[in-house]
């Protein structure tokens, strides 16, 4: 059944749609026609992207604040890595704003806060956790890697000198980091690139949601690690000038991510 203007969802109310629906192959046509879609969501009802990508750059700029008191700006390497992992729970809320337009709903952020609120009684919130837990993973690792190549340097405060990673030890350890660091991206990006679109579509566990996206991921890597690999490019160009390009990155690519997902479906987002 269609869903029409007056059919608004309540927090308490579970999505129509059980079970894992098919999916089409993505294509790069489908992930073109995603960023203009994303582009004209954003435009057409800014206030909620624009308040969560204010929500992560006042992160942001705490982080950086935490990191110069306490002298271990070191920390900013990491968190700069970090950050892109955690761009797609902070874009969630722009997936319900798509949903609302494809489906003729009324936007308002009073009713996409409502939806979001209400997702707590679901499966969001597992998957957030294991989100968390292994962006930490990855601060723990980051910081191991830094002292194992220059923990005994005589200057490792990034704020005062950039000399040090220039020697040999700082190259290498750029690199292992750049490597690992690839690899928890890709790793959350195969878990969320599908699963977080899926369960505010669909009523599915979390772990199925998971499964499914990284399955999408490995049944189509030539289509989707270049998504991957031009999101989080486009998220760390857009933490260079004080985290502002955030602003427009943020709202623009979580709009574009959740018509990825509506593309792919089989039908309509929702039916």
């Amino acid at each position: 059944m269609a869903h029409t203007p007056e059919m608004e969802r309540s927090p308490e109310t579970l999505p129509a749609n059980h079970g894992v629906p098919e999916m089409d192959a993505p294509n790069i046509a489908i992930l073109r026609g995603a960023l203009v879609s994303g582009w004209q969501d954003f435009k057409a009802a800014p206030v909620f992207g624009l308040l969560a990508a204010l929500a992560c750059i006042l992160a942001g700029w705490m982080m950086v604040g935490v990191t110069y008191a306490s002298g271990h700006t070191f920390w900013l390497i990491l968190m700069v890595f970090g950050f892109p992992l955690a761009a797609p729970f902070a874009a969630f809320g722009t997936y319900e704003v798509s949903r609302r337009r494809a489906a003729g709903q009324r936007v308002s952020v009073g009713a996409v806060l409502r939806v979001m609120w209400g997702e707590r009684n679901r499966q969001l919130p597992w998957l957030c956790a294991i989100m968390i837990v292994v962006l930490l993973f990855w601060f723990f690792l980051g910081h191991m890697i830094f002292a194992l190549f220059l923990g005994l340097a005589p200057m490792t405060n990034i704020s005062s000198s950039l000399t040090v990673f220039l020697t040999p030890d700082g190259v290498m350890m750029l690199g292992m980091g750049t490597v690992v660091g690839a690899g928890f991206a890709l790793f959350l990006f195969s878990m969320c690139v599908i699963g977080l679109p899926l369960l505010l579509d669909r009523e599915v566990d979390y772990v199925t949601a998971m499964l499914t996206s990284v399955q999408t991921v490995m049944a189509h890597p030539w289509v989707m690690l270049p998504w991957a690999i031009f999101v989080a490019g486009v998220c760390l160009l857009a933490l260079l000038p004080g985290f502002l390009g955030l602003l427009i990155v943020l709202p623009w690519l979580g709009h574009a991510s959740w018509h990825v997902y509506a593309a792919l479906l089989d039908g309509p987002a929702q039916s």
